[in-house]
């Protein structure tokens, strides 16, 4: 079974969750044996917007997708999770509703700690206040950026080549440029940038002819982030 620390330590992840790098190896031991991880399935929802959280959620791998909805059905998603990040942690601190969703997008493993277990926690290692304010600081920081990027980033092309640069950061370096995963749907895509399907698959359709993206099945390359840059105004 992976543990936290191997989320730090192991070359396999990509992104692991500044969270636990400031934890003390007191607090991190601590942690590790309230972990036990549970195997997900894409679709499934760990909560959801005005859901009272049972507890947080560690991601161990795979990947949440964590989104808002609108009184009339429109979705925006805020961000993807990656291994090393905690969710649920507002609501677990505040006992209030979550302001979001987070559903599964590929088969993760998921560490769930009760309420009651972390709060306990956390008296046992006032330390961890501190760290906790801090990543909370984060994901605010996080979906700011988000909702200033669907509000004020200006055309669809500007938004779209952004987001795969943003995705681009955790990829691999060819000697063709760099390449990630990406196998969202069109429709997932516009509702990162506050878009419709169609106009997802024209623009990234004129990507492709101008060569700034390559797809090779569910991977997509950047042969040149400069030109994809330009295109995004940055």
């Amino acid at each position: 079974m992976q543990t936290t620390r191997e989320m730090i330590t192991g070359s396999k992840v990509q992104r692991p969750g500044e969270f636990f790098k400031k934890l003390s190896p007191a607090a991190l031991r601590d942690l590790e044996s309230m972990e036990f991880p549970t195997m997900y399935q894409p679709g499934q929802l760990l909560f959801s917007e005005k859901s009272i959280p049972a507890g947080i959620f560690i991601v161990v791998s795979g990947e949440v997708k964590l989104s808002i909805n609108s009184s009339d059905g429109k979705r925006l998603i805020l961000s993807i999770a990656k291994p090393g990040e905690v969710l649920g942690l507002s609501s677990v601190l505040s006992g209030m509703p979550s302001e979001m969703t987070a559903e599964i997008l590929y088969p993760s493993r998921i560490a769930v700690i009760e309420r009651d277990q972390f709060l306990h926690f956390m008296a046992r290692h006032p330390e961890v206040y501190q760290v906790v304010t801090q990543e909370l600081s984060l994901q605010y920081k996080v979906a700011c950026e988000q909702l200033r990027t669907v509000a004020l980033a200006g055309s669809a092309p500007e938004k779209l080549a952004r987001l795969l640069l943003e995705w681009s950061e955790n990829g691999q370096k060819t000697e063709n440029g760099m390449r990630f995963r990406f196998s969202l749907t069109h429709e997932e895509i516009g509702e990162f940038i506050g878009a419709s399907r169609e106009t997802v698959t024209r623009t990234l359709s004129t990507f492709k002819s101008r060569r700034l993206v390559a797809f090779h099945g569910s991977i997509l390359e950047i042969p040149s982030k400069t030109a994809l840059q330009n295109v995004a105004g940055m």
